[in-house]
């Protein structure tokens, strides 16, 4: 087989936990799974066994004598650190970058890129029954199927003694079409007098939640999230920087329509959206492709401003992809959560992999707004 694609995945509950890895190597061209590595590592971390995972994959790949490879994970910063892009910190990870690196020099070509865990969903089975099998042998029998049915086979946090980065994920304020309820991507409505005092409340409650006195200020270029956005550095202190990344999801034909509207004029394309985070609305985009540019962005500031505090300010979409990320939760998670103009939510991590959700949609500071 000249050219396959590798799978890779790894996990630890607890992180430090009982831990495994999984890989698949597939047939780029039938989809056809042509091997399959698995084990489980005992008590590690997610970090770890990500990149046991990787190992697995290209080891299984070259004793099937591939010589042009394409590894898909979920794992940013395996992917970052292994393709030289991101400084690799923790001493654990150094040996297990060295393994994967001279795995790959003994291709002709690798490619490294980063999917959302949606899509890996084949390796990321094999790691949950490797995880399985070894909290079953570590974790004692009156706490392991507590274990399993609490964790759901996701990742969790624990507590971790290093500096949490702390993103404070804020939605624009009200702009005319939130008022009545439309969809809003890409076009850029500028925000309501009301909303501007959303962003300037939203602003003071940013500062009662800051460890830093100088946080990092990133937010989306579209007018509604670059007001709101210097409202909150207007009384912080400091500038804004703009991320492309962050922008709303495109809409497509049905900007500026109301969901009744749509229904109306689009009912299967509709009914087809609401059950696929796959699919887009016509001639936009789905939740998968801006998962696809979001998330490598919010895992970037975090490596960037490790163990700091950062103002994201964007909009509903990007915030409910992180949150669903940062929760492990399902695809309907995106249609189940309602985020209001100038909703704060907070959500910290560690590099170890790490990960707790602290607030969502909070809008305790808007009580005084006037309607």
């Amino acid at each position: 087989m000249e050219r396959v694609i590798v799978e890779a995945d790894g996990g630890a509950r607890g992180n430090p936990g009982p831990g495994g890895y999984g890989a698949v190597v597939v047939d780029p061209e039938s989809d056809v799974v042509l091997a399959e590595r698995s084990g489980s590592l005992g008590v590690t971390t997610n970090n770890v066994a990500e990149y046991r995972g990787l190992i697995a994959g290209l080891e299984a790949a070259a004793e099937l004598g591939a010589r042009v490879v394409e590894v898909r994970m979920d794992s940013k910063l395996v992917v970052e650190q292994v393709s030289g892009r991101w400084q690799i910190r923790h001493p654990a990870l150094r040996p297990l970058a060295g393994r994967a690196a001279a795995l790959i020099e003994g291709f002709d070509s690798v490619h490294l890129g980063w999917i959302p865990r949606a899509r890996n969903t084949r390796a990321d089975a094999l790691v949950n029954a490797a995880m399985d099998t070894e909290a079953a042998e570590t974790v004692p029998p009156d706490r392991a199927e507590k274990a399993r049915v609490a964790s759901g086979g996701a990742r969790h946090w624990v507590p971790s003694s290093e500096p949490a980065t702390r993103l404070i994920l804020v939605r624009h304020g009200e702009t005319p079409l939130s008022v009545e309820r439309r969809f809003s991507g890409r076009g850029d409505p500028a925000l309501t007098e009301r909303g501007q005092a959303q962003a300037l409340a939203a602003a003071a409650r940013v500062s009662e939640l800051l460890r830093d006195d100088a946080p990092q200020i990133v937010g989306s270029s579209l007018t509604r999230a670059r007001q709101t956005a210097e409202q909150i550095a207007a009384l912080l202190g400091g500038g804004v920087s703009t991320d492309e990344r962050l922008v709303e999801c495109d809409f497509g034909e049905w900007e500026g329509l109301t969901f009744g509207e749509v229904r109306q004029r689009w009912p299967r394309e509709l009914d087809a959206w609401l059950h696929s985070t796959g699919v887009a609305p016509p001639g936009g985009e789905s939740f998968d492709q801006v998962a696809a540019r979001i998330l490598p962005a919010v895992v970037e500031l975090r490596e960037r401003y490790s163990g700091q505090d950062v103002v994201v300010v964007s909009h509903v979409t990007g915030i409910k992809l992180t949150l669903r990320e940062a929760l492990d939760a399902g695809a309907h998670f995106l249609h189940r959560l309602h985020l209001d103009p100038a909703g704060i939510s907070v959500v910290e991590s560690w590099t170890d992999g790490g990960i707790s959700v602290r607030l969502v949609n909070d809008t305790s500071h808007l009580a005084g707004i006037v309607t």
